[in-house]
This record gives structure tokens, sequence and C-alpha cells, in this order.
């Protein structure tokens, strides 16, 4: 029997255990630390995804196929380079390569040096100096941690006292560590965002469908920002023409840098891009699969994913084009309260009755002490509406959101409201 090990505990590892499940129901899946979600689909061990041995020896002991790493943070500390060096295959960058998103810092040297498109931008590690220059961009700007900051480590300030204020709290007050005690001061870009996630062996790379996600916390793309507080995929009126652009223009001399210097990059590369009046530019780069993107994306993918994904991690990536089921999938992240400052957990959760076309990813989820299904995390649920038009894909996405019985919960009800509204 084939066997598959799925690192992390999210909503993103639950739709790749889904789909991994639903292309093979005689595959045997593990996950470490997986969630109840995850364990209608896999065999979860309690060993945490930041316990790199831990993790490697659950490989040694289990000699799965492949093992997916869902999570940046194992990426960044090394976890594939580990697993390699002990004989097994896994998806996933090497710490050097997933540099690309646990140092923002590298990853703009590496445009510049690529000549990728981006916004003008320095690093600072002293407050002066980073306060000095947001005065002289101007507002709005932008400020962002350089390290890992499970996506809250951005603030776009409207004013330049906000922007002194998150300046002094990364650098002098040290609010998010060492995430923050490296700091960029980047220009603020216009436009829409596109999350472009590619499938790559290092050379070669594979688009997924193009997705947008929804960072602000409220309607209208309010309060702060989150890890993802929705998305939808395909996003209607992307010609291909831009995607050819942006793989040839982004995709393709990222990965060719990165081989430059002694680095491939093997996994997921995700491009956070700002379409400018000007064209694509980066905003971001992640080293995994995006959250909550992917459970918009997966749930549309009529091929079979572990096939691509071995391709990959062997260095030899197929070439067979995806297969996409012709319809539209919208996700509706349901957030604990306090999300995402303090969120609370230990909440009670009642989910509402299956739904033909709905699929309801656990998150931030776990099992109390009697059985029942208790909050766990910021974001607690990711609710995914599948339809033929993005206008009924939406409806389901959100109505069985709302119904999502959890003390204190925080949604959107304007997951790809701007779509409908260009589509009216």
């Amino acid at each position: 029997m084939r066997k598959a090990f799925i690192v992390g505990a999210g909503g993103r590892e639950h739709a790749i255990a889904w789909k991994l499940a639903k292309d093979d129901p005689g595959l045997e899946l593990i996950a470490a630390p997986g969630n109840p979600g995850i364990a209608a689909h896999a065999r979860c061990v309690p060993v945490a995804a930041s316990d790199i041995a831990g993790l490697v020896a659950l490989a040694d002991a289990e000699r799965p196929g492949l093992t997916v790493i869902g999570p940046e943070a194992p990426l960044a500390a090394g976890l594939a380079d580990e697993l390699a060096a002990r004989g097994h295959l896994a998806f996933g960058p090497t710490a050097a390569a997933a540099r690309i998103e646990s140092s923002k810092a590298f990853a703009k040297e590496l445009m510049r040096e690529a000549r990728v498109p981006t916004a003008v931008a320095a690093v600072f590690t002293e407050p002066e100096a980073a306060r000095r220059y947001a005065h002289e961009l101007g507002a709005p700007v932008v400020i962002k941690a350089s390290g890992l900051a499970a996506g809250k480590g951005v603030t776009v300030c409207s004013t330049l006292s906000e922007a002194d204020q998150v300046v002094d709290s990364l650098l002098a007050d040290h609010v998010l560590g060492d995430a923050g005690s490296e700091l960029l001061v980047e220009e603020f870009m216009q436009g829409e965002e596109l999350s472009v996630l590619v499938v790559t062996d290092g050379e070669r790379f594979m688009p997924l469908l193009p997705a947008r996600d929804h960072k602000r916390l409220g309607d209208g793309d309010t309060g702060p920002n989150t890890g993802g507080m929705g998305a939808y995929a395909p996003v209607p009126g992307i010609p291909p023409e831009l995607l050819d652009e942006i793989g040839t223009a982004i995709i393709a001399p990222t990965l060719a840098a990165l081989r430059a210097r002694g680095t491939p990059f093997r996994g997921v590369l995700y491009a956070g891009l700002m379409l400018t009046p000007e064209g694509p530019k980066v905003v971001e780069f992640n080293c995994r699969f995006g959250d909550p993107e992917t459970q918009a994306i997966l749930p549309l993918l009529k091929s079979p994913l572990l096939p691509l994904l071995e391709s990959a991690a062997r260095g030899a990536l197929t070439a067979d084009a995806l297969r996409w089921e012709p319809a539209y999938a919208v996700t509706t992240v349901v957030a604990a309260a306090g999300y995402p400052g303090r969120p609370r957990t230990g909440d009670p959760i009642a989910l509402p009755p299956g739904e033909p076309d709905v699929l309801v990813f656990h998150a931030g989820t776990a099992t109390g002490s009697g059985g029942e299904l208790i909050s766990a995390g910021g974001r607690v649920l990711a609710v995914t509406g599948v339809a033929p038009t993005f206008e009924l894909a939406v409806t389901r996405s959100r109505e069985t959101a709302e119904r999502v019985e959890l003390e204190g919960k925080q949604l959107r009800s304007d997951i790809g409201s701007r779509e409908l509204a260009r589509r009216a």
C-alpha cells in the first residue's frame, strides 16, 4: 500500500489530505500533528510541526513514499533538508530556498538581482532611520517585518504617524520578537492583488489556478491584516497573456536566481502580486501552498495531486497539463474571537449539516475532553463553496459559514463582493 505523510495542522493541510484521499481512497495517509478534520482522512500522530527531530523520527518509522510539508516554519527550520539527509522524498524547499519567505529582506535582494518587478523598499534595523525613510516615501506606506509572522507582519499605514508607531512597535517594543528585528519600509502599490502558485522542480514549473485572497479582517478591507479571511479561484477576467507574462517576468527569473545561488527551489512557489498600471509586481513570495488559497484551488483540481508533487520533489516535473473543473470555488474563513491579536480558544463548535458542493476544512480545531469539537487557533474553519457560477459559489460559502455556531466568531460577508459588483 502506498503511504504519504502530511506535516501540519491547518486548513491548508486538511485540503491537501482531502484531495489525496479523494484521488486515491487506498492511499495510507499519516499527518502530524493533524486536526479533527484531517483525522477523517489520515492517521494523526501528535508530533508538533515545530519538532523537526520528532518529525524525522516519525518518517524513519513510517517510511512514507512522500512527505508533504505544509507550513512555512518547519521549511525555514530545515525539515526538508533533514528528511533528504535520511533518504526521504519531501515536497518542499530547503531552508536556504525557503528564505524567499522567511526573510523578506533576502527576497527583496533576490528580486533586485533577478530584475523582477516589485515595490521600492529599504531594509532597516534602527527605528530612527526607518521612520526617516518612511517620511521620504510619504503616506500611504507599507511596513513589513522581515521574518515569519504568520501573515500578520505587514501593515499598510495610511498616515506617517501610524508608520512611526508601527516601526517603533517592531524595532523598539519587539512585538513580533525576532521576526520584526529587521523590517522593510516599502512604497505603497495601487492595484488589485493576485495570488499565483506554481508547482516547481527548481527549473520547470506548473501554474495552478490564479486565486485572490482577502487579507484584512473586516468587510470592505478594513481592520488589521490577517493570515487571510477568504479566497476564491479562478479569478475571472485574468487573460492567459497576463499569466504568461507573470511566468516569464517573475516566476522564471526568480527560480533562475535561486538556482544560480546553488539553492534550487522545489515545492510550491507562491507569488503574491499587485496588478499595477505598470504591470504585475511582486508584493511577497511564500515558500508553500497558500492558506486559504489552497482551500479554493484544490477542490477544482481534477488531475491527481500526488503524482504532481512527487515529480516536482524528484526534480522531474511532469509536463502533463493539469485538468480543472469548469467551476468556481469561494472560501470564507471563520475566525475566533480576538483574532488576529489574541484569539480565544476552547469554545465549542457546532457545524451545520453537510451541504452538497460545500467543503468545511478544519484550520484551528481540536477535540475537547468530552469528545466535542472546540476552537484551538485563530482561524478556525475554512468553508468552501463550489458551483458552476461565481455567484452561487459565493452564496454557498457565505451561508454555510454563517450557520457555524461558535461564540464570538468573526467572518467576512463580502468575500468576492468586488467581483460580484464587476459582474453586475
